[in-house]
């Protein structure tokens, strides 16, 4: 289940919305410093919607969910509740919505007014008229998706379109690089796991290191446990199963 984030507004109060007129390659700059400031995905997801809200002309409100291909739908970074109802189908006649399933074959989907031909009344219950989801990554089974909703109709122009193209692109970018740190440090974290198990087990059973290794990697193998869980065990059999 991937992890969820909610993003409070107080906690980004100290970031001013980009002024009006700031040059497009500046605005995009300064978002993408604060982007690669983040030490976690769940951070760097988090600062994306608040940015997304600040740099899309029209945007009033910002999402970031993993889309299934069965269309079920799960958010994992969102600017307020009612972003969460509106993905997660909390609202009445939510259900399947034509413009997800566009995104398996398009970067864009759009929706100019739900009030107006598009028949999104679940969207129209929450006052949220117009949606432009961004695809931010892909594969055969998901799609990572950011979506940015306003409350006046035909809110999304090309220039917002524009933007919302550029800005993914940085927050992908961001959040490969911020997924990569966390590996790295979880990475760094077993091998220190793991050497304490080993050390435990050579003064246990008296043998050396490699023989110790070895019998930590058949331990796992037979009792079909990840190594680190099962270093866990060894280091801390007092912890939590």
């Amino acid at each position: 289940m991937p992890k969820r984030f909610v993003v409070v507004a107080s906690r980004f109060s100290d970031l001013p919305r980009f002024p009006v007129g700031l040059d497009l390659a500046e605005a995009l700059t300064a978002a993408a410093q604060q982007l690669h400031e983040t030490s976690t995905p769940d951070s760097t997801l988090g600062t994306a919607v608040r940015l997304a809200v600040d740099l899309v002309p029209g945007a009033d409100h910002a999402g970031i969910s993993v889309v299934e291909r069965d269309n079920r739908r799960s958010t994992l970074a969102w600017t307020d509740d009612v972003v969460r109802t509106a993905e997660e189908g909390g609202a009445p006649g939510a259900g399947h919505r034509p413009y997800w399933h566009r995104l398996w074959t398009a970067p864009v989907a759009e929706v100019e007014d739900s009030e107006n031909g598009e028949g999104d009344d679940a969207l129209s219950a929450l006052g949220l008229r117009s949606v432009l989801s961004l695809r931010l990554r892909a594969d055969r089974r998901r799609l990572t998706v950011l979506t940015a909703y306003a409350r006046k109709p035909r809110a999304f122009d090309e220039t917002a379109l524009r933007i919302g193209r550029l800005f993914t692109a940085h927050v992908g970018i961001a959040l490969d690089s911020a997924t990569v740190r966390e590996q790295l440090t979880e990475a760094m974290r077993t091998r220190d796991l793991i050497g304490q198990a080993t050390g435990i087990l050579m003064e246990r059973l008296d043998i050396d290191a490699a023989g110790a290794f070895d019998s930590l990697v058949r331990a796992s193998q037979r009792e079909n446990v990840k190594l680190r869980d099962l270093a866990r065990r060894i280091v801390d059999p007092h912890g939590t199963p």
